[in-house]
């Protein structure tokens, strides 16, 4: 026989029972209407999301492609300024060998003036003056030396200005590495989207790094460095053009002093030219007057002889009449006529030889006088082989040098000119 157990449970009343099943009913609308609103909510927010995500990456994309623009015009800015300033270290380079090359060739000027100044002190006794010749050589020694500071100064000053360039030109080419560097990053960040495999999250990417600049640094750096390189371009031209401007002066005042330098060779060699022909001229009139007194002094000597030639024949006579016997020892006029004689004889030997003495005076003071009208032809003859010897190493400065051909010869080693004549060395110094 069955029997009924009873569970020792709790039990519940109907009415918790349909209070339960409401309360249940209530909670499920209620949870759903919480959950339509969050996924309505949810729904906004990813509208809302999507929309400022894909702005934000849009703005973003169209501010890294203007900044890359921006960067990209600075540097092509930069590619011109490294363009001009390469162009301009060039231009300097070339100026400045220019100039080395026009004080390299104020050597041969100055080494021909000093040349000339040193064979003009061969000169000899009162030909050694300080002719107007000198003055001009010394004033041209002194003009090239001064071109040749000018132009040292202007090389040392073109030096400083390439070693400035070439710091500019550092400091904008690695402005100009940067530039390209910052192009080659922000494009690479600009061709990136959604779908690049090389894309992932990164460790604290919002922060600053160290040595970061702000735009308006960023910017003023690369306008100082462009307007800096401007600025020593614009000097370095105004220095190419003062170096021009100098040895186009230098050349000029060269070139002037060479002329009146020469000018005044060609004058001072007329003077000594017109001086050994009037020395020429006398030594050629002393040497026949030296001929005509040598005459006259073989006639006063002729005459003297037979002066005393007659001389004696009156003395012989006269001694021969004092033999005369007794009375016929008589002073008649035969005795006073050869009295006579006797006293004119002597008065006129007397003469004849303070005559020939005085000529004789004149023929040695003649011949001191031909002497040193010979030393000092020898002295002009001297001179002007070597003043003309001076004007044809002169024809230095306007011959090349592969052209260049001795005319002259000093000292008689050849043919002399002179003028319209040719003389040798012989000819222009008898001995």
């Amino acid at each position: 026989m069955a029997t009924l157990s009873v569970k020792p449970s709790q039990r519940f009343r109907l009415p918790d029972w349909h209070t339960n099943a409401q309360l249940l009913s209530t909670n499920a609308e209620l949870k759903r209407d919480a959950s339509h609103q969050i996924r309505q909510e949810s729904r906004i927010l990813r509208n809302e999301t999507n929309n400022q995500t894909i702005w934000d990456e849009h703005d973003n994309r169209t501010r890294l492609a203007e900044r890359v623009d921006t960067v990209n015009r600075w540097k092509e800015m930069l590619d011109k300024c490294l363009t001009d300033l390469d162009a301009e270290i060039d231009a300097l380079i070339q100026m400045k060998e220019s100039a080395e090359q026009n004080l390299q060739a104020k050597n041969l000027p100055l080494d021909v003036a000093i040349e000339c100044l040193t064979l003009r002190d061969s000169r000899r006794d009162i030909d050694v003056v300080k002719d107007p010749v000198e003055e001009e050589l010394h004033k041209e020694v002194e003009v090239i030396d001064a071109t040749k500071r000018a132009l040292q100064q202007k090389i040392s000053q073109t030096f400083e200005k390439l070693c400035l360039l070439q710091e500019v030109r550092q400091q904008v080419n690695s402005d100009h590495r940067g530039k390209m560097e910052t192009l080659d990053i922000d494009r690479g960040c600009l061709s990136l989207n959604l779908k690049s495999p090389n894309i992932s999250l990164k460790i604290n990417p919002t922060r600053v790094p160290n040595g970061s600049s702000t735009l308006q640094q960023w910017d003023e750096f690369s306008q100082f460095n462009k307007n800096r390189a401007e600025a020593e371009m614009k000097e370095a031209t105004e220095l190419r053009e003062a170096i021009a401007l100098t040895i186009a002066e230098t050349n000029n005042e060269l070139e002037a002093q060479r002329v009146a330098t020469e000018f005044a060779f060609r004058k001072r060699l007329r003077e000594m030219e017109k001086a050994y022909s009037e020395l020429k001229w006398q030594e050629k009139n002393t040497l026949e007057e030296i001929a005509e007194l040598q005459k006259d002094i073989q006639h006063l000597e002729e005459d003297l002889r037979r002066k005393l030639l007659n001389l004696k024949l009156c003395h012989t006579r006269l001694e021969s009449r004092t033999y005369r016997p007794n009375v016929e020892l008589c002073r008649d006029q035969a005795q006073y006529g050869l009295t006579d004689e006797v006293h004119q004889l002597e008065a006129t030997i007397a003469a004849l030889k303070q005559k020939l003495a005085q000529a004789q005076d004149a023929l040695d003071a003649l011949y001191k006088h031909l002497a040193r009208l010979q030393a000092d032809i020898a002295c002009k003859a001297n001179s002007m082989l070597l003043d003309t010897k001076c004007m044809d190493i002169r024809r230095k400065l306007t011959v090349p040098a592969e052209k260049f051909t001795p005319e002259g010869a000093l000292f008689g080693l050849g043919p002399y000119s002179l003028g319209s004549s040719r003389m040798t060395f012989n000819q222009l110094c008898p001995s």
